[in-house]
Parts: C-alpha cells; sequence; structure tokens
C-alpha cells in the first residue's frame, strides 16, 4: 500500500526524488564508500516525515522493537542482511544471547522479540532469551496470541562472561535502550560482543548528539547531488541545565525555539510554503514518545501549566529530563485509510547493517499533520511498503512506489550512517 499524499507532488519534493533517481549509481557508490570507513549499527529505525517539500528524519532508534510490523516478504531480506553483520562481528558465531525489554506483559512488543530470534536463528545461530528482570529467576514460558512461546531465563553472569545456564554466547544482541542505565550485569564483559554497544543506550546517547553527526553527512551528501541540505535535514538547537518542575531553563528554551522557528521562516519564505512553522521540544534521551511537545510560538515554553511540565519532566523509566532538543518540526503529509477515515501517517524504515529491510507506517488519526504520531491512539500499518526500498524503477515516475520508498530508503541511511559516526565519536576510551 503507497499512503495518498495530501499535497500534489509537483514542487521541491518531486524534484527530490527525480534527482535521486537519475543519481542511483553516485548514491550507491558514496554510500559504499562510506561503510568502507564506517562500520554500521547492527541495526535501527529510521522514523521519517514527508512533507510534500521535505523529507528528513526526526529519530533513529538503534533498538528497533517492531520487527513483527515489517512485510513478512521481506524476511529473506532481513536474514541475510542478518548473516552480513554476523559474518562481520564473529564469523564463528554459534550461540547468541539475545536481551529484551522488560515488557512481558505488553504481546505487541514480545511479537517483535519472537520475530527477531526467528530472523537470527535462520542465520544458522541458536538464540535464547535472558532477562534483566530480577522477578525471572528461572526458565518462564511466555504465550503469544499467535500461539508461540518465548521462554525467559535468568541471566547468569561469571567472572567475565555473561550466559544462561548451559549456554555460552559469543554475542550478546541488546534489544533493551538501557533508558534506566547499564545494569552491573552488562558492564566489563570480555571477549564478548555486546550489540548495539553500551553506549548507545540512553543512559549515554543523546538525540542532539545524532543529529550533530547526521547535519555533517546531509551536508556532504547534499553536495554530491547539489540540492538544498535543509530539504533532507531539521533545523535544531539544544537546551541543557533545564527543570520543568522549577522553571528553570526557560529563557534558553524561549530563545532556542524563537532561533530555529525564525530559520524555518527563512526557508518557508525562499519556497514560497504556505504553512505554520513549529518546532518539536523533546527530551534529549529517551523513546516511547514520552517528554515530547509541539511549539509554534516561543511564548508557548515559557506558559506551561503543571499537566504540561509534569508530562515533559520525566520519560521512559521514570528518568528525570534535564537536557532537551528543540527541532525543526515537519508537517506529514502522508495519511493511510480511506476518506474520511484516513489517519496521519509517517513512514518508520528498518535497516540490519547496512540494508534496508522493509517498514511500515506509523499512524494516528486523532493527531495532526504538525503533531507527534508516537503516542496512544497511533497503530501501525504492518504491510504498508508493498515494494523494497533498494530497488527503484527508472520506468516509472519518480513518486511511483518503487521509487517513493527508494527516497525513503537513501534518507533512512543517511540517518543510519550518521548513527555508525555519532558511536565512534562516543565510544568510551580503551583503557
Amino acid at each position: 500500500m503507497v499512503p495518498h499524499l495530501t499535497t500534489a507532488l509537483n514542487g521541491p519534493l518531486l524534484a527530490l526524488e527525480s534527482k535521486l533517481l537519475n543519481a542511483t549509481p553516485d548514491i550507491e557508490r558514496w554510500l559504499r564508500g562510506q561503510w568502507q570507513e564506517h562500520t554500521p549499527p547492527f541495526y535501527g529505525s529510521v522514523d521519517l516525515r514527508n512533507s510534500g517539500f521535505k523529507l528528513a528524519p526526526v529519530d533513529m532508534n538503534l533498538f528497533p522493537g517492531g520487527f513483527n510490523n515489517l512485510n513478512s516478504a521481506f524476511l529473506p531480506l532481513c536474514v541475510q542482511a542478518a548473516m552480513s553483520a554476523i559474518d562481520k562481528i564473529c564469523p564463528s558465531a554459534k550461540n547468541l544471547l539475545l536481551i529484551p525489554e522488560n515488557h512481558t506483559r505488553n504481546f505487541f512488543y514480545l511479537q517483535n522479540v519472537a520475530q527477531l530470534a526467528t530472523i537470527l536463528r535462520l542465520t544458522g545461530l541458536n538464540v535464547r532469551l535472558g532477562s534483566l528482570l530480577p522477578e525471572i529467576e528461572k526458565p518462564t514460558p511466555i504465550v503469544l496470541p499467535d500461539g508461540t512461546t518465548l521462554l525467559l531465563e535468568p541471566l547468569i553472569r561469571g567472572q567475565n562472561r555473561l550466559g544462561l545456564e548451559g549456554f555460552d554466547p559469543c554475542a550478546i544482541l541488546l534489544n533493551n535502550d538501557l533508558s534506566a542505565g547499564i545494569p552491573p550485569i552488562l558492564q566489563n564483559l570480555e571477549e564478548q560482543f555486546i550489540l548495539p554497544p553500551l553506549h548507545a543506550g540512553w543512559a549515554v546517547r543523546r538525540k542532539s548528539t545524532h543529529f550533530a553527526a547526521y547535519d555533517e553527512v546531509a551536508s556532504e551528501f547534499a553536495q554530491l547531488l547539489e540540492i538544498d541540505p535543509w530539504q533532507i535535514n531539521p533545523y535544531f538547537a539544544v537546551c541543557s541545565s533545564v527543570n520543568f518542575h522549577e522553571r528553570q531553563g526557560e529563557e534558553c528554551l524561549s530563545s532556542s525555539v524563537d532561533a530555529v522557528l525564525g530559520a524555518i521562516r527563512k526557508k518557508y519564505k525562499e519556497y514560497a510554503i504556505d504553512e505554520t512553522p513549529y518546532v518539536v521540544v523533546k527530551a534529549d534521551a529517551g523513546t516511547y514518545g514520552m517528554g515530547v511537545m509541539t511549539v509554534k510560538d516561543a511564548s508557548e515554553i515559557v506558559g506551561l501549566n503543571r499537566k504540561q511540565r509534569n508530562k515533559m519532566s520525566v520519560v521512559k523509566e521514570g528518568m528525570n529530563v534535564s537536557q532537551v532538543i528543540i527541532q525543526e518540526g515537519v508537517h506529514t503529509h502522508e495519511r493511510v485509510g480511506k476518506d474520511d477515515k484516513a489517519g496521519v501517517a509517517e513512514p518508520v524504515v528498518y535497516m540490519i547493517d547496512r540494508y534496508v529491510v522493509g517498514g511500515f507506517y506509523r499512524v494516528h488519526s486523532g493527531r495532526g499533520k504538525d503533531e507527534n504520531l508516537n503516542a496512544p491512539g497511533m497503530h501501525f500499518e504492518p504491510q504498508a511498503f508493498e515494494t523494497s526500498c533498494s530497488l527503484p524503477d527508472q520506468c516509472q515516475n519518480p513518486d511511483a512506489p518503487p521509487n517513493r520508498f527508494y527516497a525513503y530508503g537513501v534518507v533512512s541511511r543517511l540517518a543510519h550512517l550518521a548513527a555508525s559516526i555519532e558511536l565512534e565519536r562516543t565510544a568510551p576510551a580503551e583503557v
């Protein structure tokens, strides 16, 4: 299924898609060269927004939790990409330990874990699940709605290795974003690969660091294609020492919001865009759409009521917010569904190693084109991407499904490349 775009694609985005299509050999050659210099994250997902005049990433997740939402036809792509990733890291790998989030009652998430385990087993690995939950003291089966069973097992820590009873893995794959911090049981492991690395978790990682790296990647890529980097890159600013409860940092927030809105207005004027600029203020660390608000005027940030301040103060695992990113809001003009039941949608693209392996749409019928869709009431269209993101078709229009999804894949790979650079720069120094 291809979503309906509420704007006619005859403006800058159609021109951008045309450039991407015409420059396919140059793009693929450039990306291939980048991956020779940088190691891609094991996996990741990118939230994109398509405004009809701009196509840009607004979030990059290094612990993707929606593999169950991918089109089943893309399973071979997932397996092949996972094989490539494992061959680079531990070619002789036999056993892999998968550590999921502590969501034992979230069946949507657990179906993702089951699908991820299936992908990994099809690469030839023995895969078992180890839980960080202290109450998992013995192998605990969890029956999923489709009748399959996941077996969560208690982790066993040796002196420098982590495993399960009778199971010594070569590699450990985290599907847990470590929002609550890096538990001691995962620290100081030797001779075991931890994927993604511990500093990719939200205990350490910052969105602003990622988008600073993306800014560099987008600028270099824009030079290659001779395009305006703004068409694929959202403006952003950062405010530290913020305390929403105590109203600390409001001056920084207000001035930063004003500055980013001013920069957006200039671009809208340059491109004759008839839209209201907005920014998204969100916690610089965290996920699940928590600690997020949309702002259209700087005055809004100093007039937050108690409920709004409470909402912005805490994110996943009850962690307090002390630093925020002020990111240019990208309208989404994509809708999935029929007529009045259509919901505002944004594409989510999944990657393993350096390969795009599929995607789906996050849809929210109760939200507007300038709002955060990662909120209660959203749903996923699990088979929305009817074609691969890697096979453009020169014989079709630039906005035909293969070419639209190719554009999504290119921009998502730029974000994935930025994540690899980000992880290189934030890696702890070896002693």
